[in-house]
């Protein structure tokens, strides 16, 4: 009797160890392979920049971009063109953002369309800044 109550208090520790260290990694900030994150909104907005301080009630989305649709009024083609915030008349730098808005974040590669977008622009504003 002593042996089966010894191998459940056994097989008790193992599952709250188990519980207890799937609760921390589920606390800790996630970790991503790109340097950008594209961060959709519940009301569906997209945003593409570097997050910062995700586990935070607000973190910040600094190097702003995002999409917008544009129509040629002669030939109706619609094209997307991916645009650098800040150029507002507001001209922000960041973005703080309520967590809770956030409905999920992905990376993005740097050879996806976005990717080499972002990376053509920062390459232009470098050569515009020398």
């Amino acid at each position: 009797m002593q042996k089966l109550i010894a191998a459940l208090l056994i097989v008790l520790v193992a599952i709250l160890g188990a519980m207890a260290f799937q609760n921390f990694r589920s606390l800790a900030e996630p970790k991503f392979p790109t340097p950008y994150q594209a961060v959709v909104l519940n009301g569906g907005q997209v945003y593409y920049g570097k997050l910062e301080n995700l586990a935070a009630l607000y973190p910040v989305l600094r190097d702003v971009f995002y999409v917008v649709r544009k129509e040629n009024l002669e030939t109706k083609q619609v094209t997307n063109v991916l645009v650098r915030r800040g150029k507002e008349l507001h001209g922000p730098e960041f973005m703080v953002l309520n967590r809770q808005s956030i409905l999920f974040i992905e990376p993005v590669r740097s050879d996806s369309d976005i990717g080499r977008s972002i990376t053509e622009q920062n390459i232009s504003e470098q050569k515009k800044n020398e």
